[in-house]
């Protein structure tokens, strides 16, 4: 959660929200109209309203995942704060839950945080049950940030506040955003947690989830921007070998290199207590500009690679792009990730993001193993009803000097001519580019369009793009996900024609596109009169409630 005194003063705005506050909606979820030309169709938003950071992120034993974050239920812009929550079994398809957490006090709200599930109930809240839910989040208020807990006996869809709150105070204004973890060798909770503009992020141990001991601190390190955010400490796999790593994860806001905000990584070793980085390299998670404050899953089963949800925009325009007064939301989350350690050529280690399982959301096959040498392929996807596409592009047999040619695709709209386009160079600095530019529905100074990195061919000689497009937002992956860009963008009218190809290849080189039309993930759940309601029943014994159709 971003700080109470930069940027937009969001502390200022929770002040102001709660003198003239519409009511706030309880144990019922709120309703939304998915079906408007920016609003995407396969990403999770809000069904109303402004959404922020994701929050408290779980799987729990069903294998039913949670996402909770932050929400303002009243207006499109930030202020307000409380615990949104939607359910999923695929990641793709969420159901909108009733809110999860709410501040008592008006001008208080509720910030960012985790959820854990404390199998052997070492908080107490849980006897004669192994799948309670503790929450953990900063309380904001006026004065102070505080850390606070919350439970939950049904599964994470309500919770009862502790008694003894706060669980860590500090007297301080800018110390927030707690991500808990358990670390089975030393059989404790650890909490890393945000100071936030002294550039700290502080490493807490308990036994119980109540009673905390601060153990030591990991700090500047990294970009610094102005302010360290939403960190995150998670045990990953390493890609080639039997040992796994540990990252830690930080945000920052304002200050990333494109401007605003961003998420910044550093592999390295955990013992329970100490956080010791492999080295002191700044690497950025994402090379677009709309992806900050991802979290991993809590609970994700043994042996499966982490998975990741972030935010997808950027502080510095979040408030004012035109789905809030266009279709009455702002925000959306990025794709699901699947996430690992890799030792890239050059880089070392990296990050690798590619996004999780998209077959669940295949309509059709849209272009099929196309032989694109130097030539292109054309789909009109006019009549697809998301307007949602997931493409792939093989090259093979790029030789190791001489390489020349390009990569390129292009999303437009038959109607105005507006595009989105990105592309690769196969020689010199194998350069890779992204422009929203010609995208015309949203004019704003910090609105930047254009974006790259460098990608190296690997020895192998082969080279792999995926992206998917969700009317509104362009998620691009490279090499299998070493290298991804996030970006949102908002054009005036829908973009209906994709065109991806290639040009000047050397004689050799062999390229293969593919693409699907993806289905909706919110049509199916409509009213008849084009409403998502979310969840509408409930279980003879909890509020555990489930979408069953229209």
């Amino acid at each position: 959660m971003r700080s109470s005194t930069l940027c937009w003063g969001l502390a200022l705005a929770v002040q102001a929200w709660a003198q003239d506050t519409p009511p706030v909606p309880r144990g019922v979820a709120i309703p939304g109209d998915y079906s408007g030309a920016l609003r995407p169709q396969i990403h999770f938003s809000p069904p109303t309203n402004f959404m922020n950071d994701p929050n408290g992120m779980f799987v729990d034993a069903n294998g039913t995942w949670h996402l909770y974050y932050q929400y303002n239920p009243t207006a499109t812009v930030a202020g307000n704060q409380h615990w949104g929550h939607a359910t999923s079994q695929d990641l793709y398809h969420w159901v909108n839950q009733p809110i999860a957490i709410y501040p008592d006090k008006d001008g208080d709200a509720i910030f960012s945080g985790s959820a854990v599930i404390d199998v052997n109930n070492t908080s107490g809240f849980f006897p004669n049950q192994n799948n309670g839910v503790v929450a953990i989040y900063t309380l904001n208020t006026a004065k102070e940030q505080t850390q606070e807990i919350a439970y939950s006996t049904d599964g994470g869809y309500t919770f009862t506040k502790y008694a003894q709150n706060p669980v860590i105070s500090i007297n301080s204004t800018q110390f927030r955003d707690p991500k808990v973890i358990y670390h089975a060798p030393t059989q404790t909770w650890v909490m890393v947690i945000a100071f936030a503009q002294e550039f700290v992020i502080g490493i807490y141990t308990s036994p119980n989830l109540k009673e905390w001991t601060h153990a030591s601190n990991f700090s500047h390190h990294g970009l610094l921007g102005l302010q360290y955010e939403c960190p995150n400490l998670q045990l990953i796999p390493m890609e080639g070998s039997n040992e796994p790593m540990w990252i830690m994860t930080i945000s920052i806001n304002p200050g990333a290199p494109l401007g605003g905000s961003i998420t910044e990584y550093f592999p390295g070793s955990f013992d329970g207590k100490v956080f010791t980085a492999v080295d002191a390299a700044a690497r950025i998670a994402d090379f677009g500009k709309d992806n900050y404050a991802g979290q991993f899953f809590y609970g994700t089963p043994d042996g499966q690679n982490p998975i990741s949800i972030a935010w997808a925009s950027n502080w510095q325009y979040s408030q004012v792009v035109p789905t809030g007064q266009l279709e009455g939301f702002r925000s959306v989350m990025s794709l699901p990730r699947v996430n690992y350690l890799a030792n890239v050529t050059r880089l070392g280690y990296t990050l690798v993001s590619k996004p999780y399982d998209l077959t669940p959301l295949y309509e059709q096959q849209v272009v099929g193993n196309a032989n694109v040498i130097n030539g292109s392929v054309l789909h009109d996807y006019s009549d697809s009803l998301s307007g949602a596409i997931h493409f792939k592009m093989e090259v093979n047999g790029i030789p190791s000097a001489n390489a020349t040619g390009s990569a390129n695709f292009t999303f437009s709209s038959s109607v105005s001519g507006e595009y989105i386009a990105g592309g690769f160079y196969f020689g010199g600095d194998v350069p890779f580019w992204i422009n929203r530019g010609n995208v015309r529905g949203f004019e704003n100074p910090f609105f930047v369009d254009k974006f790259s990195t460098n990608n190296l061919i690997s020895s192998t000689g082969n080279w792999s793009m995926e992206g998917v497009i969700d009317r509104s937002i362009l998620e691009v992956f490279l090499d299998g996900g070493d290298f991804s860009a996030t970006n949102t963008f908002f054009p005036e009218y829908r973009l209906d024609t994709m065109r991806i190809g290639t040009e000047n290849l050397n004689s050799e080189v062999q390229v293969t596109v593919n693409a699907w039309s993806l289905k909706s993930a919110w049509a199916a759940q409509a009213n008849g009169n084009g409403t998502v309601v979310g969840n509408t029943t409930m279980t003879a014994n909890s509020t555990m409630m489930y979408y069953t159709g229209p």
